[in-house]
């Protein structure tokens, strides 16, 4: 009997974490348990974590399921794409060169985590960094 070859990756994007699986199919995206176009409020939302396979031209080739947790919809969007390009760098291996995976990623600006997250609120302030209004008199 023929084993499934998997390959697992994570994803991070302000609050929300990614656990991704893939493994060699016909395309499927399973969010949570529910295909990715019902789970994503926006179709902007499912173009942008394809983004990975669609610029190594993979878009039917995996099967990808995601176990995704925390923050909203465009967080965990950030978070499945990293997943997705790290999972594809796992899939390619290390290969080097002008057509390899990471090449083709890299370029893209795919492997990079985006460390943008909330600031925290400071004391005596109404936000991170609103103050109160100031009053002459």
């Amino acid at each position: 009997m023929a084993e499934k070859k998997i390959w697992c990756a994570s994803g991070r994007r302000k609050r929300s974490s990614a656990q991704v699986r893939m493994t060699l199919g016909k395309g499927n995206i399973v969010v949570n348990g529910v295909p990715v176009d019902e789970y994503m409020p926006f179709a902007t939302l499912v173009m942008d974590l394809k983004q990975p396979l669609v610029a190594t031209g993979n878009e039917d080739k995996f099967d990808i399921d995601v176990v995704v947790r925390g923050g909203g919809f465009s967080g965990q969007t950030g978070a499945i794409r990293l997943g997705i390009a790290r999972a594809l760098l796992e899939f390619d291996g290390n290969k080097t060169g002008e057509d390899s995976y990471r090449k083709i990623l890299k370029t893209e600006g795919f492997i990079t985590r985006d460390p943008r997250v909330k600031e925290r609120k400071k004391y005596g302030l109404k936000k991170a960094r609103r103050a109160p209004q100031f009053s002459k008199r």
